[in-house]
């Protein structure tokens, strides 16, 4: 007897993505923070920092990357954001990666793809909807703010937070940190604040619980959501293809690469290009519909044989679609996108030239967040 499900594992390959990066230009978190708050671009800031430190040098046991995202729910909800508030805001600023569409229609008729994305589900919903991408094939950040509620003194105390972060001097995180000690006195002091200000004060509150029931799909729970798909298609994690851009994806990345999937920085930061296999930097997300459709029929390792032969002379030999050839080749007329296996010989000048383009694409404020 043939085992149906073993038959079906072996040849179902998946897609995942990122949201914010692959396939939108924002960062919805950071740009609702700086329209609905004073000085929100500072704050959103700092705390992103902080996050970084949390998550990838304290490593805080009760906490992971993304985690941001529960952290200024207080100040959104402290100045009256609300859920209406927040999906007019994504309406009227999304901007999507040009052929994000493409990419994600030729997709999700060819294999079965997800998006897996930190950002908030309001903006997730907008993102779908623009991109005709089914709502339920998506993992984000379940945030109901309506169902929270904050008294007047409440909310006093949070605003007094936000602007006393406003004024904190900025944190630097120091090349290769391993501890706080590493920082400098005054980062060390502003990161002791935070703690204060978040672990001990915010925390107490009434709204307080939005730090404990708040959880941002991000690092741990993006590697879940991936064990989840797999599990759910009956697949294995060796059949995923996955794009990231950022420190939330580190975790997942990991999990994927080291069991025999294929990992792909798109445009990433640091923490991206060092856990990703292969880097990809472009101004058109088509790029990724040719990768992950060569990997949908004959795997990863023609992937990589791909990327090293990167060229449009190329492009039959190792199984582009012809269709996404000449979208590619439309887009792309004088010279294809940047494409290339990390490794330890170019990881250096890689993650340079990917964290300058990064901030080239998306701008340099979002493009500097972690």
């Amino acid at each position: 007897m043939i085992n149906k499900s073993s038959r079906f594992q072996d040849n179902k390959r998946i897609f995942l993505t990122d949201c914010e990066g692959p396939l939108s230009k924002n960062d919805n978190a950071f740009e609702l923070t700086s329209f609905f708050l004073p000085k929100g671009e500072k704050i959103f800031a700092q705390i992103s920092k902080y996050d970084d430190v949390l998550a990838d040098i304290i490593k805080r046991a009760d906490y992971k990357a993304g985690d941001t995202l529960k952290l200024i729910v207080p100040f959104l909800k402290a100045y009256e954001v609300t859920n209406c508030k927040m999906i007019k805001f994504a309406r009227k600023s999304i901007l999507l990666m040009p052929g994000a569409r493409e990419t994600m229609r030729f997709l999700k008729k060819t294999m079965p793809s997800f998006i897996v994305s930190t950002s908030f589900e309001q903006y997730i919903k907008v993102v779908c909807n623009q991109l005709d991408f089914p709502y339920e094939n998506t993992y984000c950040t379940a945030l109901n703010i309506d169902a929270f509620s904050v008294n007047n003194e409440e909310k006093r105390v949070v605003i007094r937070s936000a602007q006393e972060i406003s004024e904190m001097p900025l944190i630097e995180i120091p090349k290769n940190a391993e501890s706080i000690s590493d920082f400098s006195i005054k980062d060390q002091h502003t990161i002791e604040r935070l703690d204060e200000i978040f672990w001990d004060e915010i925390s107490q509150l009434d709204l307080g619980r939005m730090l404990r029931e708040i959880n941002p799909i991000g690092g741990k729970e993006k590697a879940d959501a991936a064990r989840n798909i797999v599990r759910n298609i009956g697949s294995d994690l060796s059949k995923v293809f996955y794009v990231g851009d950022s420190i939330t994806d580190a975790e997942c990345f990991r999990l994927i690469r080291n069991s025999g999937g294929i990992t792909i920085s798109f445009n990433g930061n640091e923490y991206a290009v060092r856990e990703a296999e292969s880097a990809v930097l472009s101004v058109n997300s088509i790029i990724i519909a040719a990768l992950a459709d060569v990997f949908r029929r004959h795997g990863g390792k023609r992937v990589h044989d791909l990327i090293n032969s990167w060229s449009y002379g190329n492009f039959k030999h190792y199984g582009v679609n012809s269709l996404l050839s000449e979208k590619i080749h439309r887009a792309f007329p004088k010279a294809l996108p940047k494409a290339i296996n990390v490794n330890i010989n170019n990881i250096h000048d890689l993650v340079l030239e990917s964290n300058a383009f990064r901030k080239g694409v998306r701008g340099e404020k979002i493009g500097s967040l972690g």
